[in-house]
């Protein structure tokens, strides 16, 4: 869809860009809404303290320690830990010694570097103690204000947000939101009702999800009890033989394949449980690309248009509800994927073993390196297997995680596990551990789900407010 405005050479000597959307916000979405009667007020009048994060490099390392965001773990609304790329942590001393890192209960984070606007609240609930360098900002709300910081990234992931982050976002090469344009930012001074619904829905969505987060930790930790499975006797070699025989049936000529720390441990959990392996229990569907000239960003998509789910947007165990991109209604027609609630997710390229679930909120497209699993008939009937509990394993990185690594070979440039996603096996646990496990699963599911209708409701409430 076009859009013309006038803006004038004076407008243009303010902010020495050359760019239309640079003036969209300030030249016509304020003075629309500024109008119809809607007065603002500057972020920094509201804040406390507006800052970045650490800017010296520190070392990150795969210990537990104190968590360290990358600027691509804050998604709109919530905090993502990705298990399969970050080296999440860094130590006790360096958290102590780097005080720029340290963020306080219901900071506002917001990314400003690279990835730009996405915001979050920092809860220890479900994040625990961690630190931010640079690539994220830190905004602490004064305590008497009536606007929250529910409100204010909430308001952040509106169309009017979004344009607004977008008037003030600098760089070529690499896009940046300086601390001192964030400090202009222009918060709405809506009457106090409107505040508090926005703030009481944002407060429940994110309970939801904690408490989602919370029942599949306690899931995950009943598998491990009832596998019963001592995983920290099985020692990692960095060196170790090979037998030719080893490659007898398959064609894997990598050292990962013959890795006893990934052989070992499938063992030790076949010498007390069976095993299947995905090709006998489920059917696995790829996704599809759609070119990127069919990509459409969220400021420019119709309502019509359909999230574009792809390897990085599988976010908490669930697809992304604000992904990076959209794609026309009629490419998903023409596709007609058939994904639906409860189908499992599993990236089998880039990122491989990240896992999610798709919930009733989600009607996406899915990208050729997500694979769609769903149960055979014959495989619940046979095992009395359920797709929450295909989930709970898939999510256990001693049985998903170690076994994807035994087959991925590098495709170019891509790590892949190509077709051998069903050569992966799984125990099969007695009924009463599926039956416990399906329960909690099922109750995490159905909170992420009510937490999207609350996020759906609060973006609805907030756009229909502003005239864009």
């Amino acid at each position: 869809m076009f859009k013309s405005f006038t803006i004038t050479s004076k407008d243009i000597g303010m902010g020495f860009r050359f760019e239309p959307s640079f003036y969209y916000y300030s030249t016509v979405l304020k003075r629309r809404n500024l109008d119809k009667g809607i007065e603002y007020i500057k972020l920094d009048d509201l804040s406390e303290k507006i800052s970045d994060g650490e800017h010296s490099h520190i070392p990150r390392q795969k210990e537990k320690g104190i968590r360290y965001l990358y600027g691509r773990n804050i998604k709109e609304g919530i905090v993502n830990f990705d298990p399969i790329s970050d080296a999440p942590y860094i130590s006790e001393k360096n958290y102590k010694d780097f005080k720029r890192t340290h963020i306080k209960q219901n900071d506002l984070l917001l990314t400003i570097v690279g990835t730009i606007g996405k915001s979050a609240l920092y809860k220890t609930e479900y994040i625990g103690k961690a630190g931010i360098p640079r690539h994220i900002a830190k905004i602490t709300i004064k305590k008497d204000s009536h606007i929250t910081p529910e409100f204010i990234t909430a308001f952040f992931r509106s169309k009017i947000g979004k344009w607004q982050l977008l008037n003030i976002t600098t760089g070529n090469i690499q896009p940046l939101l300086s601390i001192k344009n964030i400090r202009t930012l222009d918060i709405p001074k809506t009457n106090r009702k409107f505040i508090k619904n926005i703030t009481k829905l944002e407060d429940k969505a994110l309970e939801n999800e904690i408490n989602a987060l919370s029942l599949l930790q306690q899931a995950q930790q009943f598998f491990y009890q009832i596998l019963n499975v001592d995983f920290s006797k099985i020692k990692k070699e960095n060196f170790y033989p090979v037998n030719l025989s080893n490659f007898k049936n398959i064609d894997l000529w990598t050292p990962k394949y013959s890795c006893p720390l990934y052989i070992n441990t499938l063992k030790a959990i076949q010498k007390k449980w069976q095993t299947v392996t995905f090709g006998e229990i489920a059917v696995v569907k790829k996704g599809d690309e759609v070119g990127s000239d069919n990509y459409n960003k969220y400021l420019d998509k119709k309502d019509t248009d359909v999230p574009f789910i792809r390897t990085s947007d599988l976010v908490n165990y669930e697809v992304d509800q604000f992904p990076d991109f959209y794609i026309p209604e009629e490419i998903y027609q023409e596709l007609n994927q058939d994904i639906k609630a409860g189908d499992v997710l599993f990236n089998n390229d880039g990122k491989i073993g990240l896992v999610a679930m798709l919930t009733a909120q989600d009607k996406v497209i899915l990208q050729s390196h997500i694979r769609r699993l769903r149960l055979k008939r014959e495989a619940i009937e046979k095992y009395n297997l359920t797709r929450e509990y295909l989930f709970l394993v898939l999510s256990i990185k001693e049985i998903a995680k170690y076994q994807a690594d035994r087959y991925t070979v590098i495709q170019s440039t891509i790590p892949t596990i190509s077709n051998h996603l069903i050569d992966i096996e799984i125990p099969i646990l007695d009924k009463d551990s599926i039956d416990e496990i399906t329960k909690l699963v099922r109750q995490a599911f159905k909170l992420k789900n009510e937490k999207k209708k609350l996020i759906q409701e609060v973006r609805e409430e907030i756009d229909s407010y502003f005239e864009i």
